[in-house]
């Protein structure tokens, strides 16, 4: 299993398409717009910015990478010759997933890091370190769970089309650039019921030190723990 998670790290790092979801744009968003002041937002632009970028950069991880690199190996069938080594389904999906963690602790250091040279000062006090670390874990098992799912159920060519679809549409409406109140209302309250919203919420809640409902820790958990699930249920090895 460690051969292979470092396999799949290799994988994720050598893919220049990957690097730019993950890496690039997050970043290039996070700089672009903490120096360019046109967002409607008040205060300054990266203190709101931050918590979205770093919901970004684990969704182009842990859903839109996940998903590509998944569904083109069961495509081209290496799943099902993974299937004839020593190497369990349960093995190979905690490698993918060990890979997956790996990027995103080096997305959240260079996140925190090009923010911190942009101005960035979190009021953080022990509980919103821990509030902080459980979101990202939550979010982190539903962008996986929502990958694995969409992989193994369809083409590699519809994967491809549909999360990337999925990952501008989050950005857009998931609070994570815009706020959600710039939104419509049912827009703004259907996009409040997905991970990526409530994670927003939880980080900025977190970072800023003020009080947090319930609502999006609530929707994390029921996401993080019904996307794995569903991906169990629906995915086909070949």
């Amino acid at each position: 299993m460690r051969a292979q998670s470092a396999m799949e790290l290799r994988l994720l790092l050598r893919n220049g398409e990957n690097l730019l979801v993950t890496l690039g744009i997050p970043v290039g968003l996070l700089v672009f717009f903490s120096v360019v002041d046109v967002l409607p937002v008040r205060g300054r632009p990266v203190d709101f910015l931050v918590p979205g970028v770093l919901t970004l950069a684990l969704m182009g991880a842990g859903m839109v990478s996940l998903a590509i690199a998944t569904g083109f190996e069961r495509f081209y069938l290496v799943l099902k010759r993974l299937g004839a080594t020593p190497l369990r389904r349960t093995e190979l999906v905690a490698a993918k997933i060990a890979a997956v963690l790996t990027v995103q602790a080096v997305q959240v250091t260079i996140v925190v890091a090009v923010a911190w040279l942009l101005g960035w000062r979190p009021t953080l006090s022990p509980s919103g370190v821990l509030l902080a670390g459980c979101a990202l874990l939550l979010a982190t098992a539903a962008f996986c769970g929502v990958g694995l799912a969409l992989a193994g159920r369809l083409r590699a060519v519809a994967t491809l089309a549909l999360v990337n679809a999925l990952f501008v549409v989050l950005l857009l409406i998931s609070g994570v650039v815009f706020p959600l109140a710039a939104l419509p209302a049912t827009l703004a309250r259907l996009a409040a019921l997905l991970p990526p919203a409530a994670l927003t919420e939880v980080l900025r809640a977190a970072f800023a030190g003020t009080a947090l409902g319930v609502d999006a820790l609530v929707v994390l958990a029921l996401w993080g723990a019904a996307a794995p699930l569903i991906a169990a249920l629906v995915f086909r090895w070949e």
